[in-house]
């Protein structure tokens, strides 16, 4: 008896458990649902001013990833930083330029994909540029397996402060641009534009899995309570047939 209850509680557990984390997911699915669409109105909506030294405290992943953004200053292209990086165009570098605002500020700009480290001497357009494109969020910590090495500029995340740092740049943004495509018209100029935007959303396949193994819990349960009932059945039958056959007897 005792072992019964025992399963029923662990059963009862796990399928409550179960459940649980179906409902989390269904509500992480329609977050990232809401999330998807927030991102595209900012994508496509018209560019405002990049958010200034006074804004930067309260810009977040969740607020501000992918706006769509312009400002304007003077590039500074002895702080040209590569950053590896896989592209539609093939495997390369982006190739990241601090720009000097006129309040002193400076903000780091992914002018765009170029194919080698030789590349990291482009031609710069030189005096006050316009620049429309992306806000991003700083990619700390380097890439999958491989470390960003500041000391022998090999980048392979676009880690704001660190490059930053790397250069002994201050007041920097703590977010960079991805300029748009077309920003830059020299032959050797980096392909802009190349931002992808995707979203791994499988929380509907991780919400019907949880909801399958909860459904599956209740299930073994059911056939185990029904078989149960099924043997004490039979015990029980085999018993009064006992008892039957010896008050025949006697």
């Amino acid at each position: 008896m005792a072992v019964r209850y025992a399963l029923a509680l662990l059963a009862g557990i796990l399928f409550a458990g179960f459940c649980a984390l179906g409902t989390w997911q269904v509500k992480r699915l329609f977050w990232k649902l809401d999330l998807i669409e927030r991102v595209e109105q900012r994508v496509h909506a018209p560019a405002t001013d990049a958010p200034g030294p006074a804004a930067w405290a309260s810009v977040t992943q969740q607020t501000d990833e992918y706006r769509h953004v312009r400002l304007s200053g003077t590039y500074l292209p002895i702080f040209n930083t590569l950053v590896q990086a896989t592209t539609a165009l093939g495997s390369g570098y982006w190739l990241v330029t601090p720009l000097r605002l006129a309040d002193g500020s400076t903000v780091l700009i992914n002018r765009g994909f170029v194919p080698r480290r030789e590349s990291i001497g482009a031609s710069t357009p030189a005096g006050i540029v316009e620049i429309d494109g992306l806000l991003r969020i700083s990619e700390t910590g380097g890439g999958f397996l491989r470390e960003n090495s500041p000391a022998t500029q090999h980048w392979y995340s676009r880690d704001v402060a660190a490059i930053g740092a790397s250069h002994m740049l201050s007041n920097v943004a703590p977010y960079f641009v991805d300029a748009k495509a077309k920003s830059e018209t020299a032959a050797d100029a980096p392909v802009g534009g190349l931002t992808v935007i995707s979203f791994h959303n499988s929380h509907l396949v991780y919400a019907l899995t949880w909801f399958a193994l909860a459904l599956m819990v209740a299930g073994i349960t059911w056939w185990i309570v029904r078989e149960d009932k099924r043997r004490r059945a039979r015990r029980a039958g085999g018993n009064s047939t006992q008892e039957s056959d010896h008050a025949g007897q006697d």
